[in-house]
């Protein structure tokens, strides 16, 4: 590098490093490869989008390269041009099946993952044209009437286009299919793209060509794009002579051309007659497939979801966002669960332990518990035989993550761990022991985990408590897992390192207590009192490892609320850079245990940054309000939303229920009944109902449960905000709460 007049690379890493505390990962080089990916395509991107802006591109390209767009990104000193402000997609699909097909807010498909995609457009004779990507608004939504499915609609000067993207499944295999009601209000065609491009960018086409019976775009020599009917023309395209959106309507020389850049495009056109809507039909074979019947509709698929849902946990709000909002979240986590955990369809279509825990987490509570236990079992094929849970080095947390998630299944689930569970338990738990730095050094971090890359969002190496926190739960849950299978002896020396390591943290915060110019708990025991601070929050929720009203964090989460709130949610300004809708809830789950009603107001802020289909990016851009970090389509974000309405609902604090704890004044103000269940608690399965009865005076509300348990019925607190908590510690079943008075 010094021989061409580089800047040394050695010297750049060690300089870079200096800003981390050492660590044996420098980086996950998982992380290095996705990054390489992701930037690789970028640095394409530079070169195809800037120098051919006449093209028809995705939505995010025609907001972010425009200057009068508050989306736009100046592009002078940027080497890669990546998608940072519309990160938004949602994914459609069939439960067990692992092909992910995503559709952009404007209704752009890409049916293979990181392929190119088909566009709907309308073009009409007078010139007038209706691009989906070009317009300020668009009709979309989620439908699960038929499957999964997303329907957007647009229209512009009298020109209507409805297009519904879903997919199909039957004894031939699956097939992504879009489907198009076009409507013009003169002589017009409607158009199917094929596009050289995806939701994050390039994608190549280097050949396409029409079927011998006209019927089927072939591309690349091996995919079929399959027409309902056959179109009445066609154009196509290559890089040197421009996009196919410019020759729509220029005589057709050609049925098959080819490009050596990989920007080849093609368009099916199909004529419109004034006022006669036409719908019109594409399908791709994703597997098993030559050919699919376009406009049937499969029963199988119907019949896959009706396994998938049952016994879920059903809610009934009078809030209809939160309900959709609850439904979105279920069905997108079962796509999102075909066999591995993915966190998203696309950017984070591979496995982590620590999404997978919080995503099995949620799929548990509410009720599926039989799609839980497959997922688990899965787990200990992961265990490397050091004992360590790898999904990506330099993370620390996924052995305490593994442990705490297999616990949780046993404690809801009511029955003993798996036989074929417990070596990996046991081995998962001596791991922790051993990777521990020794208690006896003369430094903050004496007995923690060594310095890793942990939760990536928390910033540089460090001995970060959020591992820690996970590590003390992860070695109780191996303790009480070791006592459910009877091996009470092993199990007390679990507990034993459980506490050794509590003991450490606990030191550890005291010893670098005069250090902090706030209270609260920091990211480590290094660090200031930052937005990192938000993972040692892991102490409160999901682990209750401390009391809910620990000092510590409730001090933490008022520095969070006080100097990290944009647009009502938590800003993570450390990589993510955006709204963070999972550690929102994160934060609004501590302050439910708390009996704090901002809880709700985090919710809420939550619900309202979903997109039109239900669904959350992993950080959302404090200006366009779309995606600007990771995945389109966040599971760990919809797992939180289950998550936050059960325990609304239902939820424990030590061995009691804590019933009707969340929910917000609004929903009683409409005098509808809400519910929820059954699910699973602890102590056995439990449905809750909550009703507003007008009694003299003034309004009651009657808060009933049903509950099928496994022992004695547990210690129960109705602690609906805003009313007098009731305490019932022997059979009742419903009970009367009223108004506190006005303080």
């Amino acid at each position: 590098a010094r021989s061409h007049g580089f800047l040394d690379p050695v010297a750049i890493r060690a300089r870079l490093n200096r800003f981390a505390q050492p660590s044996e990962v420098a980086e996950p080089l998982e992380l290095l490869r996705s990054g390489m990916v992701f930037h690789a395509r970028g640095l394409i991107n530079t070169r195809a989008i800037q120098h051919n802006l006449d093209w028809i591109w995705p939505f995010w390209v025609e907001r972010q390269f425009n200057p009068a767009d508050p989306a736009f990104i100046p592009r002078a000193f940027s080497m890669t041009h990546v998608n940072l402000t519309h990160r938004n997609w949602t994914a459609v699909g069939v439960p067990g099946v692992d092909q992910l097909p995503i559709v952009d807010p404007r209704g752009l498909v890409t049916p293979f993952w990181d392929g190119w995609s088909l566009d709907g457009w309308i073009v009409a004779e007078d010139g007038r044209a209706l691009i989906p990507s070009r317009l300020a608004a668009v009709r979309q939504r989620l439908r699960w009437e038929d499957g999964v499915s997303v329907e957007t609609l647009a229209d512009q000067n009298g020109l209507s286009l409805a297009s519904c993207v879903d997919v199909t499944l039957d004894e031939g295999g699956t097939a992504c299919r879009l489907r198009v009601r076009a409507l013009a209000d003169a002589k017009a065609w409607a158009v199917i793209a094929l596009r050289p491009y995806n939701p994050e960018g390039v994608s190549f086409i280097h050949e396409v060509g029409l079927a011998p019976d006209r019927s089927a775009f072939i591309v690349d020599g091996a995919v079929r794009i399959e027409f309902g009917a056959p179109p009445e023309r066609h154009a196509f395209s290559y890089y040197r002579m421009g996009d196919v959106g410019s020759r729509l309507l220029a005589p057709a020389a050609q049925e098959r051309i080819e490009c050596d850049v990989g920007m080849a495009t093609a368009a099916a056109l199909f004529a419109l007659e004034p006022g006669q809507p036409r719908e019109i039909a594409a399908s791709v074979p994703l597997a098993g497939r030559n050919a699919h019947p376009v406009n049937r509709s499969s029963r199988v698929v119907d019949e896959r979801w009706a396994d998938a849902l049952r016994g879920c946990s059903l809610l009934r709000a009078p809030d209809t966002r939160a309900q959709f909002l609850y439904e979105a979240a279920l069905r997108s986590m079962i796509l999102h669960t075909p066999g591995d955990v993915y966190p998203g369809p696309y950017t984070y279509k591979r496995f982590w332990f620590r999404d997978a825990a919080f995503i099995v987490h949620a799929l548990l509570c509410a009720g599926l518990i039989q799609r839980a236990e497959s997922l688990l079992d899965r787990f200990p094929g992961r265990q490397q035989r050091s004992g360590y849970f790898h999904s990506q080095e330099g993370e620390w947390d996924s052995n305490g993550q593994v442990l705490w998630i297999m616990e949780r299944f046993c404690r809801l689930a009511g029955r003993p761990p798996k036989p074929e569970w417990l070596p990996a338990v046991t081995r998962g738990a001596e791991w922790i022991v051993r990777k521990r730095l020794p208690d006896g050094l003369d430094v903050a971090h004496a007995g923690l985990l060594p310095a890793g890359f942990s939760a990536e969002h928390l910033g540089p190496n460090d001995y970060y408590y959020w591992d820690d926190f996970w590590g003390v739960a992860g070695l109780r849950a191996a303790a009480d897992l070791l006592v459910l299978s009877g091996e009470a002896e092993e199990a007390e020396g679990f507990h034993r390192e459980a506490a050794v390591l509590m003991a450490a943290i606990e030191r550890s915060l005291e010893k670098m207590a005069d250090r902090r110019a706030q209270p609260g708990i920091p990211a480590s025991p290094y660090r200031r009192m930052d937005a990192g601070a938000i993972g040692s929050l892991a102490a409160g929720y999901p682990l209750q490892l401390w009391p809910a009203r620990d000092p510590r964090l409730l001090d933490t989460a008022e520095l969070l609320l006080r100097d990290y709130s944009v647009l009502g949610g938590f800003f993570q300004n450390m990589i993510h850079s955006g709204v963070n809708p999972y550690l929102t809830l994160h934060l609004a789950q501590v302050l439910l245990r708390a009996g704090d009603p901002r809880c709700i107001d985090l919710t809420r802020a939550v619900a309202e940054l979903a997109s039109p289909t239900g669904q959350w990016p992993e950080a959302i851009h404090p200006g366009t309000r779309g995606g600007c970090m990771g995945d389109g389509q966040h599971m760990w974000a919809a797992a939180e939303w289950v998550l936050m309405m059960r325990n609304s609902f239902m939820r424990e604090e030590a061995e009691r229920l804590v019933l009707a704890s969340g929910i917000p004044d609004a929903w009683l103000a409409s005098y509808e009944p809400m519910s929820f269940g059954p699910a699973p608690t602890p102590h056995g399965e439990l449905s809750v109902t909550i009703e507003s009865e007008e009694q003299p005076g003034s309004p009651a509300t009657i808060v009933s449960w049903q509950g099928r348990w496994r022992g004695p019925a547990p210690t129960i607190e109705v602690r609906l905000p805003g009313h007098e908590p009731v305490i019932c510690a022997g059979g009742e079943d419903r009970v009367s709460v009223t108004r506190r008075p006005p303080s």
